[in-house]
């Protein structure tokens, strides 16, 4: 195998890997929005439950203080892993342009293959060719 064909090989594990990884941050990303969004659900909910109890209306303010504490922590992670999607993006397009330059070279380099075998495919029809036409006007004039 070609060293060419080696990298080729390399580079689409390669982008294999980074898509892997890729669709593993929009996994992550995609729970934190979902956590996110059950935290809000589960605030309205406890709030709605503390205007009905007194017990409600004591425990709500430690409650809240937690709540907004984890979302705050979803924030952050949520940003964090969105600037880990980018760059896994950015990562997995340069990649992929690695990967698309050496699979030109590699076409370049089988199409000259190709034209020069064609050359030499030309070379020995035309000598078959001509030593058949000599054969032939060498055997008509005698």
């Amino acid at each position: 195998m070609s060293a060419l064909k080696t990298l080729i090989r390399l580079h689409r594990w390669q982008i294999d890997e980074r898509q892997r990884q890729v669709a593993e941050l929009e996994g992550l990303a995609e729970r934190l929005r979902g956590e996110r969004t059950r935290l809000a659900a589960e605030r309205a909910h406890e709030q709605a439950a503390a205007v009905e109890s007194l017990a409600g209306q004591l425990a709500y303010p430690g409650y809240i203080r937690r709540a907004l504490e984890r979302q705050a922590t979803l924030e952050r992670s949520l940003g964090e892993t969105e600037a880990q999607i980018a760059q896994a993006r950015d990562a997995l397009a340069d990649a992929f342009q690695e990967l698309k330059r050496h699979e030109i070279a590699e076409a370049s380099r089988d199409y000259q293959r190709r034209q020069q075998q064609a050359r030499r495919d030309r070379i020995e029809l035309d000598a078959v060719a001509i030593e058949t036409y000599r054969r032939r006007s060498g055997s008509a004039a005698r």
